[in-house]
């Protein structure tokens, strides 16, 4: 006897059944329409990439630890895409010369990353990733925002039931400058700092003084991430006051807020974003539910990654929401679809065994009427198939037996409300 196989989806992963892809598409249509919205054209790269181009910029969990690497035939090292920003960076960097400026790119497309599976976490994951390059105006920033804001939006969510948190890498690097930091320590304090909000206050005085900063530096970093305002901020680090960075983070929540979204923003200097590609401004959209205050997604601003190509570095700017946060938060908050997958549905069931070749016909003739029309595939009695029709919750069964056939009608009968109405089968 051949061995008998798991029928269980790998681990990190999941079947999509298709109540579920329901939901999934529902969530991946209303993305790709406020995308064209705004004229942004959709893309896609291969699963497959370089595994050099993550470790370059995608940070330490990303570029090493998370990625799933193997090597094909002929020796190259290969990576499963773990995010989309170095792939769809590496093919700009291909067409940017010759292209007209902006260009304003999204994809919906699905990514691995080998983490322990966790609530709101798993190892394959889909994500839209939406970016302008090749503009490095203040107004891109505000677009890609603004892009995001209204991404949230148009899932009609409850007032308070999300925040945008923004901060940016110049005013970090304008801390790190304070602290007369080398290199080396700047990119092991930037990833301590990332994880903040997840460590004990006393394990992360700590883990500062194993990286080598001094008690006075210590305060300092920890001021900066406690501020809860940009005046509180300058009131703790006074020498931060009139710094360009926090010049360009006022700017942006002015500007937010005379387009009416002030009530959805917080300046957070405790968010770092933790890839090392980031160099301007960045935001984090965070859930407000009591059973699921975390980050959503977020972007920001990284211009000098097209260099690891050999490209001259352009500006480009982004984000990118996952769709198992974006299904939490939709379903913390009670804001899923509530219509059945099926309810527009019609089902047509074969009735009659005479009936086999005119009943496809009376199938392809409302299919040419833009119905959705689930043809019967064997003899059935009416009883057996309203029995179906309600199992399933399809919308509406088409009564088409030999007695209409005779008449030259066929009835639809809605299964909410039990009404029927008879049409010419002409």
């Amino acid at each position: 006897m051949s061995k008998i196989l798991s029928n269980q989806e790998a681990k990190g992963t999941r079947d999509w059944l298709p109540e579920e892809f329901f939901i999934r598409n529902y969530i991946f249509s209303k993305w790709r329409k406020v995308c064209l919205s705004y004229g942004f054209s959709e893309y896609l790269t291969p699963i497959l990439e370089n595994a050099d181009i993550y470790r370059a910029k995608s940070g330490e969990d990303i570029g090493i630890k998370e990625l799933m690497v193997f090597t094909d035939q002929a020796g190259r090292d290969l990576a499963i895409r773990p995010e989309m920003t170095p792939s769809v960076s590496r093919m700009v960097s291909k067409i940017y010369q010759s292209s007209p400026k902006p260009l304003k790119l999204f994809s919906i497309a699905n990514f691995v990353r080998n983490e322990k599976p966790q609530r709101g976490r798993n190892r394959e994951f889909w994500q839209l990733n939406c970016d302008i390059f090749g503009e490095d105006n203040f107004l891109s920033d505000l677009e890609i925002l603004q892009l995001s804001l209204d991404l949230m939006l148009s899932f009609n969510p409850p007032k308070n039931s999300f925040v945008l948190k923004i901060n940016s890498r110049k005013l970090i690097d304008d801390l790190f400058i304070l602290l007369n930091l080398a290199e080396n320590k700047k990119i092991a304090l930037t990833r301590l700092m990332d994880k903040y909000a997840k460590l004990l206050k006393e394990d992360f005085i700590k883990l500062m003084k194993e990286i080598g900063l001094s008690d006075e530096n210590i305060n300092k970093v920890d001021n900066f991430l406690n501020a809860l305002s940009i005046e509180s901020l300058i009131e703790k680090i006074p020498e931060l006051e009139n710094k360009e960075s926090i010049e360009e983070i006022k700017k942006t929540i002015q500007s937010l807020s005379d387009l009416g979204y002030g009530e959805y923003l917080v300046f957070s200097p405790s968010l770092i974003r933790g890839f090392d590609y980031y160099d301007g401004l960045i935001f984090e959209i965070f859930d407000n539910h009591k059973d699921n205050n975390r980050a959503m997604f977020g972007g920001g601003r990284y211009n000098g990654l097209a260099e690891i190509f050999g490209s001259k570095s352009f500006p480009a700017v982004g984000f990118a929401p996952g769709d198992e946060t974006f299904r939490i938060f939709l379903e913390s908050w009670n804001i899923l679809p509530e219509q059945s997958i099926y309810q527009d549905n019609y089902y047509l069931p074969l009735l009659s065994k005479k009936l086999e070749k005119e009943s496809f016909i009376l199938g392809n003739k409302l299919r040419l009427l833009n119905k959705k029309v689930e043809q019967g595939l064997s003899l059935t009695k009416i009883g057996k198939a309203l029995e179906y029709a309600n199992k399933k919750a399809l919308g509406k069964i088409i009564i088409f037996g030999e007695e209409e056939f005779e008449k030259k009608i066929y009835k639809i009968k809605d299964m909410k409300s039990g009404q029927e109405e008879a049409f010419d089968l002409n």
